[in-house]
C-alpha cells in the first residue's frame, strides 16, 4: 500500500477507538460497585461483541480500499448517531435490543442527566462519522507537498 488516505486512517483510528472501549470494560478503576462503567451504564457480552465487530469492520474497510472506508463511516455512523438520538429520547437504544424488550422509558425510569452521558458517546462517534462518510469523503482529494 503506498500511502493511506485520510479517511483511511480515520477508520484505523475508529478501529483503535473500539478496541480500547472493548478493554475500558474491563479495567476495574473505570467500573462502580455494581459494574457500571464511569457509573451509567452496564456493557454486556453482546455490547464487547458489536464494539468489537465495529472495530474490526473499520480495519478491514481501511486496509481494503478508500471507497471501503466510506462506506464504512456512512453505514456505521448512520446506525450509531440514530442509535445514540433514540436512546436519548426514548431511554432505549437499538443496537441493543433495547427498544424492543424496554420500550419508551419514562424521565423516572432514566433521568435525562443519565440519558445524556449515556448516549453521548454514540451521537459523537456516528455524528463524526457520517460527517466523514457524507462531507469529508465528497471534498476533492488534495495534491501532497514535495
Amino acid at each position: 500500500m503506498t500511502h493511506m488516505m485520510l479517511i483511511q486512517k480515520l477508520a484505523i483510528a475508529y478501529a483503535i477507538l473500539f478496541f480500547a472501549v472493548v478493554a475500558v470494560g474491563y479495567v476495574p478503576a473505570f467500573n462502580d460497585a455494581g459494574g457500571n462503567l464511569f457509573g451509567l451504564f452496564s456493557l454486556q457480552w453482546y455490547d464487547d461483541l458489536l464494539h468489537a465487530f465495529s472495530g474490526v469492520w473499520a480495519l478491514v474497510a481501511a486496509f481494503v480500499s478508500l471507497r471501503a472506508s466510506v462506506i464504512y463511516f456512512r453505514l456505521f455512523g448512520a446506525v450509531y448517531l440514530f442509535d445514540g438520538i433514540l436512546g436519548l429520547l426514548t431511554g432505549s437504544g437499538c443496537l441493543d435490543g433495547g427498544i424492543f424488550i424496554d420500550g419508551f422509558r419514562s424521565l423516572q425510569d432514566v433521568e435525562l442527566p443519565t440519558r445524556f452521558f449515556a448516549n453521548l458517546p454514540h451521537i459523537v462517534i456516528g455524528g463524526f462519522a457520517v460527517w466523514v462518510g457524507f462531507w469529508l469523503a465528497r471534498r476533492p482529494a488534495r495534491p501532497a507537498l514535495a
